[in-house]
């Protein structure tokens, strides 16, 4: 077998494994033997990005632990941020979900507003009180924590509603008022793309 660049090329004779499981070739005209090292692909060449898209109606246990859908897991250790978010005139009206790149870009923004200004130290103090992380736990399961869940009206069924790069979870009612909202909305929203 050749192998080469267009310039040398080298007679491969002999590919084996080693007693350590390691991968080796013996090239004929150098007659050297060469270890074939392996390689790890990193996590953004082997993974697509994952979008949050679709709706879902997952339940709710006991333990207030919520299935978040396969495709929108990529499977390492995935943490989240939950923030209430306020919504239809609520002050905590659902969650918002924010996987670590939108937490980080929204970092960044508080991180540029003024110290000095009293409505973004208001903002800041909203946020971090009104916010925890979650981490999936091998069943592909985040926990809602019970102030959060209680606030938002989540008990047995939740909605997953994507937004492509993060999500939220609503009580079904809740969803179901807001839904009918967009849907009046719905020509204007499109519009704007």
């Amino acid at each position: 077998m050749k192998r080469g660049n267009g310039q040398k090329s080298y007679l491969i004779d002999t590919i084996g494994i080693d007693h350590l499981g390691g991968k080796w070739v013996e090239m004929s005209r150098c007659g050297v033997k060469c270890r074939i090292l392996p390689y790890k692909m990193t996590a953004t060449e082997t993974k697509p990005p994952v979008y949050y898209n679709s709706c879902y109606r997952p339940v709710v246990d006991e333990k207030r632990r919520v299935q978040i859908p396969a495709k929108w897991r990529s499977g390492g250790d995935e943490s989240f941020t939950l923030i209430l978010w306020p919504s239809g005139g609520r002050q905590a009206g659902h969650l918002l979900v924010l996987p670590p790149e939108p937490m980080a870009a929204l970092v960044a923004k508080l991180k540029a507003m003024p110290y000095s200004d009293p409505t973004t130290e208001t903002l800041r103090r909203l946020l971090g009180k009104n916010s925890d992380q979650v981490v999936l736990d091998k069943g592909g399961r985040i926990c809602l924590p019970e102030a959060m869940a209680k606030a938002v009206g989540i008990q047995e069924t939740a909605v997953l509603q994507g937004l492509f790069d993060r999500f939220e979870i609503w009580s079904p009612e809740r969803y179901d008022e807001t839904s009918a909202v967009d849907e009046a909305f719905s020509s204007k929203a499109f519009a704007l793309i």
